[in-house]
């Protein structure tokens, strides 16, 4: 399988001409790729069949998604629909709510965001300010949201919100999750853009949205469970370790080039090496879901150590050469990917949860607080 899509990703970029990017998952939006990605059945692999997908294990995706990520693609439509709303939705959703979203999401053609961290409370989910009040037929929603990627291209979000008075003894009680369209009357979507200019982040406002009861995702109060159960998934995927490996790649090649960089070569290894545990451990994960054990002290963990090697990676690479300057306009590949690469790292430790709450989740679940 892994050799199939290696030598698909090498035709498909033969063919379309698109460029490698550092993270290609959020930075690179291509339906037409995702839609090729669905004909080749490469989207949906674990979404059951009787929903359009190709019940396939964890396991089956992540060498998808490796070979993705490895060679920069053009893979941000389709990544948040596949990697947690489709598990997701196959775990929490209603009948209705499966036959609407799981086979267009296995076809490439349906693309989610989600809606969490929010402007006062950051990366906290238990103090989400955002707030969902019953009413006939449905609910209001009223919020806002941020660092919400690819909002403006998406066709739904996942949204948490509280819909049951506050108890500040226990702030995870009370909460639930709403599948809300992203233009839906009451919607506002604001772009947040990067030093470059680009157009990735939104904030997105929510003003009394009217959500029908059929679009609560599994019960109302249980979205802390939900919410817990789906970062599994976004925390512990191969995207927290190689999303700078275009311009590891490039190091490599870059070094070959320059017989008098060799010195550097040591620091090139320990990367590798740093590389090849992360990737067991992150690659362990995939198991665990496959058969529907709980991942989520293992996934921070994967993504903590994750994030902070992806920083390293763009370090080595800033560092190596005295004359190779970063250029995000340049035609050769090495100054671009390490200007791309500058300019995430900060995002690196903070989407998905910050370095912070990564470490109390880990210190709650040894036990520690």
């Amino acid at each position: 399988m892994r050799a199939e899509v290696r030598e698909f990703i090498r035709q498909d970029q033969a063919e379309f001409g698109w460029q490698a990017h550092v993270d290609s998952w959020i930075a690179s939006w291509d339906p037409a790729f995702s839609r090729r990605l669905g004909d080749q059945g490469w989207l949906g692999l674990t979404i059951p069949k009787k929903f359009g997908g190709h019940g396939r294990s964890h396991l089956d995706r992540y060498v998808v998604t490796e070979e993705l990520l490895a060679a920069g693609a053009p893979v941000a439509a389709h990544w948040v629909a596949d990697r947690q709303v489709g598990p997701a939705l196959t775990k929490y959703g209603n009948r209705y709510q499966c036959e609407r979203y799981l086979p267009a999401i296995s076809r490439g053609e349906c693309y989610f965001a989600i809606g969490m961290s929010e402007p006062e409370s950051g990366s906290d989910l238990a103090n989400v300010q955002t707030r969902g009040v019953q009413v006939d037929g449905g609910w209001e929603v009223s919020g806002t949201k941020v660092w919400t990627s690819g909002a403006h291209h998406a066709h739904a979000f996942f949204v948490l919100a509280r819909t049951e008075p506050l108890d500040t003894t226990k702030r995870h009680r009370g909460l639930s999750q709403f599948v809300i369209e992203l233009d839906a009357p009451g919607i506002e979507i604001r772009p947040i853009r990067l030093l470059t200019g680009q157009h990735h982040f939104n904030e997105v406002v929510l003003d009394r949205v009217f959500v029908g009861d059929d679009m609560v995702l599994g019960h109302p109060g249980q979205g802390w469970a939900q919410v817990t159960s789906e970062l599994g998934f976004e925390r512990s995927g191969p995207e927290r370790l190689l999303s700078t490996t275009p311009l590891i790649d490039e190091l490599a090649n870059e070094m070959r080039r320059r017989p008098n960089a060799h010195d550097s070569t040591a620091e090139l290894g320990a990367l590798i090496s740093r590389l090849s545990t992360l990737r067991q451990l992150s690659a362990s994960i995939a198991g665990c879901l496959s058969v529907g054990e709980p991942a989520d002290l293992a996934a921070a963990v994967v993504k903590d150590l994750g994030t902070q090697y992806e920083a390293s990676v763009v370090e080595v690479a800033a560092t190596t050469f005295d004359d190779a300057l970063p250029d995000i306009s340049s035609d050769k590949d090495f100054p671009r990917l390490l200007a791309e690469g500058i300019l995430h790292t900060p995002g690196f430790t903070l989407r998905g949860g910050t370095s912070e709450i990564l470490r109390g989740v880990v210190a709650r679940g040894m036990g520690l607080r």
